[in-house]
C-alpha cells in the first residue's frame, strides 16, 4: 500500500484542521446499489493483464472514479465507503493483485491528498485528469533513509526559495511509480521528527532528476511498484501541496481511509480465493466422494469462511467512524484484523488446494502477494501494539 507499516507521530491528533472547502455537487453516477455494475461495464471492455493506466483509465472515463467521492471535507473529498468497497472488489474480480493495489492506494490517500489543493494550482489540476483516469498518481511516502515504519525518520528533503523549490532524497516501494505520470512525495522542509517538519510535493514523473527503477520483484507486477530517486529536483514552489507542516497530519487523516479499503479488498480476495478452492475441492475426487464431503476439510474451509464474514462485519460496523469521523483507533483495529485474517483463510486455501496450489495465479502466488496487507500502510504487529493502548475503551464499548 502506501509503505511499508506508517507510524504516524501521536502529535498529528492535535494538528490544527483546515476550514471545510464547500461542499460539491454529487457525482452523476447510478444509486450505490447499481455502482458495482458500472464499474463492471467499464472494466469489461479491458483485455486480460491490461495495465494499472488502462485499468484507471477505463474506470476514470465511466465517470466511476468521481463516484466514489460523495462530497469534500476539511482535508479533499470523502469517500462513500459502499462505493469504494464495490469499486475495489469489480477491480479485484479482474485477477490482477497488482493492479488492484494500485486502484487501492490512488483512490483511498493519493487522489484525496490531491484533492485538498486549492482551485486552480498544479495538483487541483493533477487531480481533475485523475479523476477523469488521464494520469495515475503514485503515493512516495516510504523513504529510502528509514523504515517504512518511522516516517518521522525520512531523509526526502525539501527546500523553497522564492518561487522555487528543489527536492532531494529517495522514495522505496512507491506503488505504480513505474507507470505514473506524476509523484506525490512526502518530504522533510525543517530538521527534526516533529509533525510539523513535514509537507507533501507534486513531482512529474518526467521532470529532470527524477529517476525510477522497478522494485524488482516477482510479486505484485501489475503494481508497477518502484524505487525513486529525486536528484536536486527544481520546481515551481506552488507543486508544494497544502501549507508546509501539514504533511504529516493530512497523511493521517486519509490514513484511516487506506485501512479500510485494504479491508474491503481482503474480503473480496479472500471470497475469491475461497469460491476457488471450493470448486476445486468438488472437483477432485478420493475413492469416488469429492473431498468437499470430507468432514475435516469442510470444517477448515467453515472456519476461513465465518473469519472473512466477520472481517466484512467488522468493516461495515466502523467504515463510517473511520471515513467520515477519522476515527484511528477503529482504523487500527480494522487493520490488524485484516492483516491476521487474511494471512490464516489463504494459508488455508493454500493448503486445501494441494499441489493446484503452485500453479500459477493460484492460492500459493495469491496468498505470497496478499502478505501486503499485513504489511502496507501499517504493520500488523505495530498495529496490535496500538490495539493494547486503546484496550480500555474498546473493551467498555464491548461490554456496553
Amino acid at each position: 500500500m502506501s509503505d511499508q507499516g506508517a507510524h504516524i507521530p501521536r502529535e498529528e491528533a492535535h494538528a490544527p484542521r483546515e476550514e471545510a472547502h464547500a461542499p460539491r455537487d454529487e457525482a452523476d453516477v447510478p444509486p450505490s446499489e447499481s455502482f458495482r455494475a458500472q464499474v463492471e461495464r467499464a472494466l469489461d471492455p479491458l483485455p486480460e493483464g491490461a495495465s494499472l493506466p488502462h485499468v484507471w483509465g477505463a474506470l476514470g472515463a465511466a465517470g466511476a472514479l468521481a463516484g466514489i467521492y460523495h462530497r469534500t471535507g476539511r482535508d479533499g473529498p470523502v469517500v462513500d465507503p459502499r462505493r469504494l468497497g464495490a469499486l475495489l472488489a469489480a477491480t479485484d474480480a479482474r485477477g490482477d493483485n497488482g493492479v488492484t493495489l494500485g486502484v487501492l492506494v490512488q483512490t483511498a490517500s493519493a487522489v484525496p491528498l490531491l484533492g485538498s489543493a486549492p482551485a486552480g494550482s498544479p495538483a487541483a489540476r493533477v487531480y481533475a485528469q485523475a479523476l477523469r483516469g488521464a494520469t495515475t498518481v503514485a503515493l512516495a511516502a516510504t523513504d529510502a533513509a528509514a523504515p517504512g515504519s518511522d516516517l518521522a525518520g525520512l531523509g526526502t528533503e525539501v527546500t523553497v526559495k522564492g518561487d522555487e523549490l528543489t527536492l532531494s532524497g529517495g522514495k522505496r516501494w512507491a506503488t505504480g511509480a513505474c507507470l505514473a505520470g506524476h509523484l506525490l512525495v512526502l518530504a522533510r522542509h525543517r530538521p527534526g521528527r516533529h509533525f510539523t517538519s513535514f509537507t507533501w510535493v507534486l513531482v512529474p514523473a518526467d521532470a529532470p532528476g527524477v529517476t525510477v527503477e522497478n522494485a524488482g520483484t516477482d510479486l505484485l507486477p501489475g503494481s508497477a511498484t518502484g524505487h525513486v530517486e529525486f536528484d536536486s529536483v527544481r520546481l515551481p514552489a506552488d507543486h508544494i501541496i497544502g501549507r508546509p507542516g501539514r504533511g504529516m497530519a493530512s497523511f493521517a487523516r486519509h490514513m484511516g481511509t487506506e485501512r479500510l479499503a485494504g479491508a474491503q479488498w481482503a474480503v473480496a480476495l479472500t471470497s475469491r480465493v475461497l469460491d476457488e478452492t471450493r470448486a476445486v475441492l468438488q472437483g477432485r475426487r478420493v475413492d469416488g466422494v469429492p473431498l468437499w464431503h470430507n468432514d475435516v476439510v469442510r470444517r477448515d474451509f467453515a472456519v476461513c469462511l465465518v473469519k472473512v464474514a466477520g472481517l466484512r462485519a467488522l468493516y461495515e460496523t466502523h467504515a463510517r467512524g473511520i471515513v467520515e469521523e477519522q476515527d484511528l483507533a477503529a482504523a487500527t483495529l480494522l487493520k490488524s484484523a485484516v492483516g491476521l485474517a487474511a494471512d490464516e483463510v489463504l494459508s488455508c486455501c493454500a493448503q486445501l488446494q494441494g499441489a493446484d496450489g503452485f500453479l500459477p495465479g493460484r492460492a500459493q502466488q495469491i496468498r505470497a502477494e496478499a502478505a501486503v496487507l499485513g504489511i502496507g500502510g501499517g504493520a500488523t504487529g505495530l498495529l496490535l501494539a496500538g490495539v493494547a493502548d486503546g484496550a480500555q475503551p474498546l473493551l467498555e464499548r464491548l461490554r456496553a
